[in-house]
Order: structure tokens, then C-alpha cells, then sequence
């Protein structure tokens, strides 16, 4: 299928074809702005040299660009009412490769070692709002040897969760996950206008690089465990809520031993996890880890 899908009246066109409507279960919501989609393919970066991994294609907006700029794209699509769709709208798309999976069950590792070629892929998606963090952190914990930059449509507030600073209301074990694997760098802002159906906010295009290496040195699973353990107790101090029963990689620690530890960094012993930098979590990991 040669027309654009990324227009109101073919999006339409082809819902009212098959019969379908966006299911809610999915948070389907079709983008119907093609400047839109082509502006997140170029933020993307995308050339022929590229295998793209696309999430949730839908009827294929997007991936009929994405096979335009890229060498190889690999679809992964839950809803299988979708298939006759595809099949037509991506019908002369030959670069393009659509597997009927949810993308939390499936071994990214794998896929991308398989249509990678030995190098990394990019990805490019339109993310549900409701698994829009598990599906974030699944790609960014494979790291730069399976990607090489992640760009997503999200919801808006999710967006500026992950580029809050310290010390802010959104700022949390989002904002230090993804600033920990890549640089987040903000696109655009989508009105509701775009989509069809209109969800009920904003969305953002943010676009990720993945770090070579990690911008700080320290136990990657202990740390991670700190930062769980702090917000997911936020009103309280950070030495209170770590020694609220929580285990960090196997190991406990004492409100007093938190509290020494951050005495050291020159912290006060009842500063929030909220307060604290991705470099000062770093550095606490470390002086709990030599307890």
C-alpha cells in the first residue's frame, strides 16, 4: 500500500475495513500526523545501513516511513487481529519483518543478535502509556551492545519523570534508571490532535542514546536495590527507608550505618532519596558496600 497511513482519512479508511477499533487493553491510540512521524524517524537517525526495532506498529503508520529510511525493520506486535492489516498496508515493504509477540516475553538479546548483524539496533516506538516503564527498562538494562539509541512516544508526564533533577517532585527511580543507560533527549510535544482515538494528554517524543559505559562506577544491582528502597518509601529519610526491612542484593543495614555513611558524604542523616544525584547514589552503594 502506497498511500500514507499517517492521515486522518486513511487511518479511518482502514479501521472501518476491517472492522477494528482501538482497543483499550492495548492503549492503542494510531498517530494520524504524518509530519509527526517523520519527525520521529529523523530525530531517530535512521539510515539504510540501520535495523530498526519497532514496537506496536499498529497498521503500520509509522513502519511504512521506517522501512523507507532504514535497512531492515522488526516489528513486534501483540494484537493479532492486526495481521490482515499489515499485511496490506506493508504488502510491498520487503525490508520488513512482523513477529505476533508481547515484547515483555520476548529475548531482545537474541532478536537483536539475530537481525543485528553484529551491530546494534535502534528502536523506534509509539509505547502504550500503561507498560510504557517495564517495556523502557527491559531495553535499557540490555544496554549499548543491543541498542544503540531508543526513540519513543510516551506519555508527557512519564517523559518529564524521566528528565526531572533531583530534589523535584517528578524526579525518582525512573529519572536515575534511564540517566544511569542513556542520555535522554527531549523531540517534541504531541497534542492529542494526533492520534486517533485522542488520548486524554500530551505525549513527547524523547530520543535515547545508550552509554558506552555507565556515567558512574558502582554495584549495578545493589544500587539499584538502594534506589528501589528509597522511593519506593519517599516520605521517609533515605537511612529510615533503606533500614525498613529492605534487602539490598542479600544484605541489610542498620538506619545508623545508612545515616555514618551519609554523614561521610557530607549529607545530613535525614536527607530524602529524593535529594540525591546519580553520582551521590553511586558513592553511597560504595561506602555500604565495604561495611
Amino acid at each position: 500500500m502506497r498511500e500514507l497511513l499517517a492521515t486522518p482519512g486513511a487511518t479511518k479508511y482502514i479501521l472501518e475495513k476491517y472492522g477494528l477499533r482501538a482497543k483499550k487493553k492495548y492503549g492503542q491510540n494510531f498517530l494520524i500526523d504524518p509530519g509527526v512521524v517523520e519527525r520521529i524517524v529523523e530525530a531517530a537517525q535512521i539510515t539504510k545501513d540501520d535495523c530498526v526495532l519497532e514496537i506496536g506498529p499498529g497498521i503500520g503508520s509509522m513502519t511504512q516511513i521506517l522501512s523507507k529510511a532504514a535497512g531492515k525493520v522488526v516489528c513486534v506486535e501483540i494484537d493479532r487481529s492486526l495481521q490482515p492489516v499489515l499485511e496490506e498496508t506493508l504488502g510491498d515493504c520487503e525490508n520488513v519483518k512482523i513477529l505476533w509477540e508481547d515484547v515483555l516475553d520476548v529475548d531482545l538479546q537474541a532478536l537483536c543478535e539475530e537481525y543485528g548483524g553484529g551491530r546494534p539496533l535502534k528502536v523506534v516506538a509509539n509505547l502504550p502509556y500503561y507498560v510504557t516503564t517495564p517495556i523502557l527498562m527491559k531495553l535499557l538494562e540490555l544496554k549499548s551492545s543491543a541498542f544503540s539509541s531508543i526513540t519513543v512516544m510516551i506519555q508527557k508526564e512519564v517523559a518529564d519523570r524521566i528528565r526531572s533533577a533531583p530534589g523535584s517532585r517528578e524526579y525518582g527511580a525512573l529519572s536515575l534508571a534511564v540517566r544511569y543507560y542513556a542520555d535522554p533527549e527531549m523531540v517534541m510535544i504531541v497534542k492529542p490532535g494526533c492520534f486517533m482515538p485522542r488520548p486524554g494528554v500530551d505525549s513527547c517524543v524523547l530520543c535515547m542514546h545508550a552509554h558506552e559505559t555507565p556515567p558512574v562506577q558502582a554495584d549495578e544491582r545493589m544500587m539499584f536495590a538502594l534506589i528501589r528502597a528509597a522511593f519506593n518509601q519517599r516520605r521517609k529519610t533515605l537511612a529510615n527507608a533503606v533500614s525498613h526491612g529492605y534487602s539490598l542484593d542479600g544484605r541489610t543495614f542498620t538506619r545508623e550505618q545508612v545515616a555514618e555513611a551519609l554523614t561521610e558524604m557530607g549529607l545530613s542523616p535525614s536527607v530524602r532519596g529524593e535529594a540525591l544525584s546519580l553520582e551521590q547514589f553511586a558513592e553511597l552503594t560504595g561506602k555500604l558496600g565495604r561495611i
